[in-house]
């Protein structure tokens, strides 16, 4: 699923045994105990044990002094857990006691999972110092972590880096038979990349993640886990909800992923191209209606050929010779994840039309320094989608179906194709996609977020996440599209959040809150010194 790490803006110990641990699905839709089940036991009381020696953090971290680091050691394979075993990076901001009101009770520590699939967490307890975080930070412990496979937790790399942000690029909104061959054998070297680059390429799994994060929550001294998880870190929470419900405190779904196992993943995948293009016709509906500023059109309609007008002329002749149409496409993808980039990419659009390209070229050309990052995500991405359920073989499928839904939705189809394509190719074993599902009071109450007009989780994956999970309630932000809404710019979704972090409270009945308020547009200043608009 092509879904960009959600932004931030978005008790005592009892010993192992005394824990229960849910048996894994088989292939079959059966559960039975395993090799790996008994691993993850194992695993989890060796880390009980061990527990997490915090440190100053590594200077790659680029960390404050405020937060310290350590590790937590998990089997690559849970079903050998004596075999090799790899380090998973951990961050920890410890809980103030204070939120400006007095003292506050610690109620133990809260893990945060950012998405991806290749999402770093690490940062995340820097957001205790922001004024949404504030009330949560006295409580809690706030932890980040750096899933297998991400940064320093035993990477993944399937390119040369430097390959895989060579720019400029196109993207054909509508791709012909030669380009779409070109892309195939792309798609097939990624594969054989990631296979050779990756001898235990298996191992990086959504069911592994789910593992990894119990073994962290016995580190860090908790019976039960309280996490946070947005994005594709709400599959990971349902995964781990499924395994091992007794060990589950408190959970929030932020911006869900719909996790019925026949969606996972090509699925969700035509659903959100369809998704983003009406999260597109969203964008260019407010730079219509912000014509006095960027002039761009009137209406939605003229806003798509101005837009339609500044890919052909970048397609003959890139800007600053680093940003075509697929980089082009690539920044106008971010704002339909988060519309508070709107302001910015409207005004770069537009003094690029008018004879400026530097805005556009400070936005939207590749960073060079974050070839490393960007890569070592996009190979976890891989991984994790390619390995955890069955992708159709035959490129024809994906032909038909893409084909069919560019007629309608032309904005992100192809390019979501062009991403997901190596899984079709991919040379590991795959498996079948865990049934998420916990019974009415077989956990505590968990707590969704959503957007109604979320592009990279459509709407429709909250409300199948509130079927699947037993006693779960659903806050949904009216008529807007950012993706991740817990800890952001609107008070009353932040108050459902503070009300179950901190005293386990969902709503009677699912509620809504009124949308946050729309981007202003920049002024003509602004639009001009692009360097400040990031």
């Amino acid at each position: 699923m092509r879904a960009a790490a959600a932004r931030y803006g978005t008790a005592g110990t009892l010993a192992l045994s005394a824990l229960v641990v849910a048996p894994a699905q088989s292939a079959s839709g059966a559960t039975a105990p395993s090799a790996a089940d008994r691993g993850v036991v194992v695993a989890a009381e060796r880390a009980e044990a061990a527990g997490i020696r915090w440190g100053a953090c590594p200077k790659a971290e680029d960390m404050p002094p405020s937060l310290k680091c350590g590790t937590v050691v998990v089997p690559l394979d849970y079903a050998r857990p004596g075999g090799k075993q790899i380090r998973l990076t951990v961050s920890r901001a410890r809980a103030t006691g204070g939120d400006g009101r007095g003292k506050v009770a610690r109620q133990g520590s809260l893990v945060y999972n950012p998405g991806g699939p290749g999402g770093s967490g690490m940062h995340f307890p820097v957001m205790g110092i922001m004024p949404e975080w504030k009330r949560v930070a006295a409580a809690y412990d706030l932890v980040g972590y750096a899933p297998r496979g991400v940064g320093r937790s035993a990477p993944l790399s399937c390119q040369n880096p430097e390959r895989f942000i060579k720019a400029p690029t196109s993207a054909p909104s509508h791709p012909g038979a030669a380009y779409k061959k070109a892309r195939i054998a792309k798609a097939k070297a990624h594969a054989r990349g990631c296979a050779a680059r990756n001898p235990g390429l298996r191992h990086y799994t959504t069911l592994n993640n789910a593992r990894d994060l119990d073994v962290l929550r016995a580190a860090l001294g908790e019976r039960r886990l309280t996490f946070v998880g947005a994005s594709y870190g709400t599959y990971l929470g349902a995964v781990y909800a499924t395994l091992f419900p007794s060990h589950v405190r408190r959970m929030v779904f932020d911006s869900a992923v719909n996790p019925d196992p026949a969606q996972i993943w090509y699925r969700n995948n035509l659903d959100q191209s369809a998704a983003f293009e009406r999260r597109w016709a969203d964008f260019r509906a407010w730079m219509a209606k912000h014509h006095a500023a960027y002039g761009l059109g009137r209406t939605p309609e003229a806003v798509m050929r101005s837009y339609d007008r500044a890919n052909r002329k970048l397609a003959r002749e890139p800007a600053g010779g680093k940003v075509g149409p697929g980089e082009l496409q690539a920044a106008f993808l971010q704002a339909g994840y988060y519309d508070d980039y709107w302001p910015m990419r409207a005004a770069a659009l537009s003094q690029y039309l008018k004879g400026n390209p530097e805005p556009l070229v400070e936005q939207a050309a590749p960073e060079p320094r974050a070839a490393a990052e960007a890569e070592n995500v996009n190979a976890v991405y891989t991984a994790v989608e390619c390995n955890d359920a069955p992708w159709p073989t035959d490129f024809g499928t994906w032909d038909r179906d893409n084909s069919l839904l560019a007629r309608s939705a032309p904005f992100e189809t192809w390019e979501n194709v062009w991403m997901n394509l190596p899984c079709a190719y991919w040379p590991a074993p795959r498996q079948q996609p865990v049934d998420v599902r916990t019974a009415e009071g077989e956990l505590p109450p968990t707590l969704i977020l959503a957007g109604e007009r979320d592009a990279a989780t459509p709407y429709e994956g909250a409300l199948e996440m509130r079927r699947r999970m037993g006693g779960s309630a659903l806050v949904t932000e009216r008529g807007t599209g950012t993706h991740g809404i817990g800890g952001g710019g609107n008070a009353c979704v932040n108050r459902h959040l503070e009300a179950y972090l901190l005293k386990g409270r969902v709503p009677a009945r699912d509620a809504s809150c009124a949308p946050r308020r729309e981007p202003e547009p920049q002024t003509a200043e602004r639009a001009a010194r692009p360097a400040e608009a990031l």
